[in-house]
C-alpha cells in the first residue's frame, strides 16, 4: 500500500514540476516561483505550513533570479520543488531545503540551456512551413516545442524522486544537528544575492539615494514593505512629473495628434474579438524561446489571427510568415503594444500596394529594445519586488495569504495592462509611440519604476534578512549591540553591498551562491554568525 502511496505522491510532485515549467505557456505570470510551488509540494506531502515557509525562504534567495536576454539563471522550479520535497520527506526543514535546492537548480539549468540550443534546430522546420504559407504547421510546431520543456523536466523530476527519494532520506537522516543549524544560518545569508541582483538591474547614480531612503525607513522607522512601496509610488510620481506646457502648445499638439491618428484615417478591419485573440496568444510568446532567433515564433504565433484575415492566399501568407520569423526579443509584459502596432501596419500593407512592408520589421526591431528596458524595469524591477516583499513577509510566518497576495499584486496589473496595450497599439498606431517619445513618457516611466523598485529593495535587507553576530568585546559588550547603535541592520546591508560588488566585478551567480552558503556555514561553526 505504501508503494502505491509513494508513487501517487511522486506523480503529484511531478505534476507540480510540469505546471511550474509551463510558465512559458502561461504568459510569464510568476506561477513558477518557489513562493507558489513550494506550498503545493507541502500540500501534496501533507504539510502546507512547512511548504509555505520553505517557499518564502527560497523566494528570498532567488528573488533576483530572472531570465534577461540569453542569460539563463538557475532553474528554481526543479530545484525548489525537489529541494522542498526532500526536506519535508526527511523532516529536516528549511535549512536542508535551501542546501538541496541550489545544486539541483544549477544542474537543471544545464539541461535547460541544452534545450534552448537544441530548439534552434527547429528554425529550419519553421522556415520550411513559412515558405509554403503553411500557418498551421508554424502554429503546431510552436505549441509542441512549448510543451517539450515541461515534459522533459517532469520526467527528470519523477526519476529523481523515484530513484533518489529513499537514498536522499537515508542520507539526510544521518546529518547531525550542528550541520542542520549551519545550513539554516547559511540560508539567512543567501537572500543577499537576490537583493544584489535586483540592485544590478536598477542601481545607478541618479536614483541610488532612494535605495538608502528605503533602508532607513525600514531600519529606523520599522515601516512595513507595503507602506514603503506606497510612499515610493508617491515620490516617483512627484519626481517624474513633467513641467506643464503652455496651453496653446498643448492644444496644437493635441489637434495635430488627432488629425494624424491612424484611428481617424481608416475604418478598423480588426474587431475586439480579433485583438483579444492576439492578447491570449501573446501568453505563448516564449514557448519556443531559443538562442538563435529568441521569441520570433512566439510573435508569429500571436499575430496569426491578423495574418489569416488579411492574407488569404498562400503567397501572401508565406511572405507575412517569413517576415515575422526574423529575430525578435522584448519584454513579455510589453509585447502586446508591438503586436497591436504590427497588426495596424499589416492591415495597411494588405490595403495599400505601395506600402513598404520592410517598415514593419523596422518598427519591430526599433521598439523591442526600448520597450524591453521600460517594461523589464517596471515589472521585474518594481512590481515583482513589491509583490514578493509583501508575499514573503507573510509567508515566512506560515501565512498562506502571502502566496495569494503575491500572485494578485503582480498579475492583476500585469494582465490588465497587457490587455489594454493590445488595443492601444492597434488603435493609435505608430503615432502613439511618437507622442510618448516626444513627451519623454518612456524615460520618466523608467525612472519612476527605478525609484520605486530601489526603495523597496533598500528596505528588504532590514526587513527580510535575519543576520546577527554573537561576538563580544569582553563581558557585556556585544558587537551586535554596537553595530545596532551605529546603524540597525548593518550586517544585512553590508553583505548585500558586498555581493553587489562581486556581481559588478563579473563573478558568476553560481559562485556567489556557493560562496554565501560556505560563509554562513563556517560562520555558524565558528560562532561568528547566528
Amino acid at each position: 500500500m505504501k508503494i502505491y502511496f509513494d508513487v501517487l505522491t511522486y506523480l503529484l510532485i511531478t505534476l507540480i514540476i510540469f505546471f511550474g515549467h509551463s510558465e512559458d505557456l502561461l504568459g510569464t505570470t510568476l506561477l513558477s516561483r518557489p513562493l507558489v510551488l513550494a506550498p503545493l509540494v507541502g500540500g501534496a506531502l501533507g504539510d502546507w505550513h512547512q511548504g509555505i515557509v520553505i517557499g518564502a525562504s527560497l523566494e528570498l534567495i532567488f528573488m533576483g533570479n530572472i531570465k534577461v536576454g540569453a542569460a539563463i539563471p538557475p532553474d528554481v522550479v526543479t530545484g525548489g520543488v525537489l529541494g522542498t520535497a526532500f526536506a519535508i520527506m526527511s523532516g529536516k526543514g528549511v535549512g536542508i531545503a535551501l542546501a538541496l535546492a541550489i545544486p539541483i537548480s544549477i544542474l537543471a539549468e544545464m539541461l535547460l540551456s541544452a534545450l534552448f540550443v537544441a530548439r534552434s534546430v527547429l528554425n529550419k522546420s519553421f522556415s520550411r512551413h513559412a515558405g509554403v504559407g503553411d500557418w498551421r504547421g508554424v502554429q503546431r510546431l510552436h505549441v509542441l516545442s512549448g510543451f517539450a520543456k515541461p515534459l522533459l523536466m517532469a520526467v527528470v523530476g519523477f526519476l529523481a524522486l523515484q530513484l533518489g527519494a529513499g537514498v536522499m532520506k537515508a542520507f539526510l537522516d544521518r546529518i547531525p544537528a550542528w550541520v542542520n543549524t549551519g545550513l539554516q544560518v547559511a540560508g539567512n545569508l543567501l537572500p543577499a544575492l537576490g537583493f544584489a541582483l535586483l540592485m544590478n538591474l536598477l542601481f545607478h547614480k541618479r536614483v541610488a539615494p532612494y535605495f538608502f531612503l528605503g533602508f532607513l525607513l525600514a531600519a529606523y522607522l520599522k515601516l512595513p514593505l507595503i507602506a514603503i512601496g506606497g510612499l515610493g509610488v508617491i515620490i516617483a510620481f512627484l519626481v517624474t512629473q513633467e513641467k506643464p506646457k503652455p496651453a496653446v502648445e498643448e492644444e496644437e499638439a493635441s489637434s495635430e495628434y488627432e488629425r494624424g491618428s491612424p484611428a481617424n484615417d481608416r475604418t478598423p478591419a480588426l474587431n475586439k474579438r480579433d485583438l483579444r485573440r492576439i492578447f491570449w496568444r501573446s501568453m505563448l510568446l516564449e514557448a519556443n524561446f531559443n538562442f538563435e532567433t529568441w521569441q520570433n515564433t512566439g510573435f508569429a504565433f500571436a499575430i496569426l489571427p491578423v495574418l489569416k484575415k488579411f492574407y488569404p492566399s498562400k503567397e501572401s501568407m508565406s511572405a507575412a510568415l517569413q517576415r515575422h520569423l526574423q529575430l525578435f526579443n522584448t519584454s513579455t509584459y510589453g509585447c502586446t503594444l508591438i503586436l497591436g502596432l504590427t497588426a495596424a501596419m499589416e492591415e495597411q500593407n494588405s490595403r495599400d500596394p505601395e506600402f513598404d512592408a520592410e517598415s514593419i520589421d523596422s518598427v519591430k526591431l526599433g521598439l523591442m529594445g526600448p520597450l524591453a528596458g521600460v517594461f523589464d524595469s517596471l515589472f521585474w524591477g518594481t512590481l515583482k519586488i513589491i509583490a514578493a516583499g509583501v508575499g514573503t513577509s507573510l509567508a515566512l510566518k506560515g501565512n498562506g495569504l502571502g502566496v495569494v497576495l503575491f500572485i494578485l499584486l503582480f498579475n492583476v496589473p500585469h494582465l490588465l495592462l497587457r490587455y489594454r496595450l493590445t488595443f492601444i497599439g492597434y488603435k493609435a498606431g505608430t503615432r502613439f509611440l511618437m507622442q510618448l517619445s516626444k513627451n519623454n513618457v518612456m524615460d520618466r516611466l523608467k525612472e519612476g519604476a527605478a525609484i520605486l523598485g530601489l526603495m523597496v529593495v533598500g528596505a528588504m535587507p532590514a526587513t527580510l534578512m535575519n543576520i546577527h553576530t554573537p561576538l563580544s568585546f569582553g563581558e557585556g559588550a556585544g558587537l551586535q549591540g554596537v553595530l545596532d547603535q551605529i546603524v540597525p541592520a548593518l550586517l544585512p546591508l553590508g553583505l548585500t553591498f558586498l555581493t553587489y560588488y562581486f556581481i559588478k566585478r563579473g563573478v558568476k551567480t553560481t559562485v556567489l551562491l556557493l560562496g554565501l552558503l560556505a560563509l554562513g556555514f563556517l560562520g555558524s561553526i565558528l560562532h561568528w554568525i547566528i
